[in-house]
């Protein structure tokens, strides 16, 4: 049986370094990808180096998933390396400028490009090896702000809601082909999130939420559609949520925000279908 193989996107530092070595660590081949900047050291290589002096298979890979070939590109290094894919952990993101709404520009577009457009392209170029795969999955990095909104990151909000949504739709079409999509969200101290005026917390290094990212990129992951969010070694479940129906009226609304009677949907058609019977008495 052939070894499984896992691509990683923005895998130079932080998270996606975490997340590519727990990936090898649980036995597969990782491309490391990141993208290369001519003036820099090239970090990729160092994450590479260190599976491999850790007995695992990795390889690097520079092209920029937001470059006009890079998603086909990413994929066909993998397949041409390893002869195969099995995974996907969509990492690679950039955070936007700190800024509200109205008060300058937000970068929606290019983050929206970068967080959101990119990883499709990724999906659908890898979609007909995951296919040929005994056990493929997808683990999607998005972020809690996709579910809560985030003050001052509007753009980055919308882009992993985007992400989010996406990924539970897909689940919803694949898993009949055996391919499991999950959504992963984790609290990690970054170069990204990190403040001049806030001391990093060692309980939240990236290697807190690499463990539960390894098992969801794995075959040994039966579960699909859900969204977890993991850090410090510890996770917890996140879905939308939606309560009973009532007739509207403006005094009913603080009751309902309440969420009385919390109900959890797979899908919009399930959600539309039980808030109608409510409403009407009828499926």
């Amino acid at each position: 049986m052939s070894k499984r193989s896992t691509i990683v996107t923005g895998a130079g530092a932080g998270l996606g370094a975490a997340f590519a070595k727990a990936v090898a660590a649980g036995g597969s081949q990782v491309l490391v990808n990141n993208r290369r900047h001519a003036d820099r050291p090239y970090p990729a290589q160092d994450v590479a180096d260190a599976i491999t002096a850790a007995g695992g298979a990795a390889a690097t890979d520079e092209h920029a998933v937001d470059a006009p070939d890079g998603p086909e590109a990413i994929i066909a290094a993998a397949v041409e390396r390893f002869g195969s894919l099995d995974a996907l952990v969509l990492n690679a993101g950039i955070s936007g400028p700190a800024i509200k709404v109205g008060d300058g520009d937000t970068e929606l577009r290019q983050v929206m490009e970068i967080n959101f457009f990119a990883n499709t392209r990724l999906i659908e170029a890898a979609l007909p090896h995951l296919r040929r795969s005994p056990a493929g999955r997808i683990v999607m990095v998005s972020s809690t702000g996709g579910l809560h909104g985030v003050k001052g990151r509007s753009a980055y909000a919308a882009s992993k809601g985007a992400a989010t949504a996406y990924s539970l739709s897909l689940a919803d079409e694949l898993w009949r082909e055996g391919i499991m999509v999950n959504v992963l969200t984790p609290y990690a101290q970054t170069k990204m999130t990190a403040r001049p005026d806030r001391e990093s917390d060692p309980r939240l290094a990236p290697e807190g939420a690499a463990e539960i990212c390894a098992w969801l990129a794995s075959e040994a992951c039966d579960r699909t559609g859900e969204i977890w969010v993991a850090g410090g070694g510890y996770m917890r479940a996140a879905r939308a949520m939606e309560s009973r129906a009532a007739p509207f009226s403006p005094d009913g609304l603080a009751e309902l925000a309440t969420l009385p009677d919390p109900r959890w949907f797979r899908g919009g058609e399930a959600a539309f279908a039980d808030f109608y019977n409510d409403a009407f008495g009828e499926d």
